[in-house]
């Protein structure tokens, strides 16, 4: 049975994010090898360029971002805080998604499918404030 051929890696591999520093899969997106010496998908990381020099070192562009917030596809989006236990426990005991009646006058909502996103009740006014 023929081995198969090495697949095709150039030196600026190794100072990819997508490099696994693995023998059997050493890269994530070109698991079978690169056909050319060009790879459009590398990202460099932290550590990267030392000595390398090539044209392929990109510049990591470091993205400021305040506490509670993080970076998804270049944009900034904030995280929603944490409920303590207790807070989980009184949405689950009290919220219409859960009981199918209001909070506060216990008329029954009626759930539309797909699932609605506010919970507001005809008969007193409650509206669900948190989304």
């Amino acid at each position: 049975m023929p081995s198969s051929p090495d697949p095709y890696y150039p030196p600026q591999c190794r100072f990819c994010e997508f490099y696994t520093h693995s023998l059997y899969l050493r890269c994530t997106l070109y698991p079978l090898g690169l056909e050319s010496e060009d790879c459009l998908d590398f990202v460099a990381t932290a550590s990267e360029g030392e000595g390398l020099g090539t044209a392929q070192t990109s510049e990591v562009e470091e993205q400021w971002q305040p506490v509670g917030a993080a970076y998804y596809n270049g944009e900034l989006v904030l995280q929603t805080r944490r409920r303590t236990l207790t807070e989980q426990l009184e949405l689950l005991d009290t919220h219409p998604l859960f009981t199918g009646r209001c909070p506060n006058c216990e008329l029954p909502i009626v759930s539309v499918h797909p699932v609605q996103v506010h919970w507001d009740c005809q008969g007193c006014g409650w509206i669900d404030d948190s989304v």
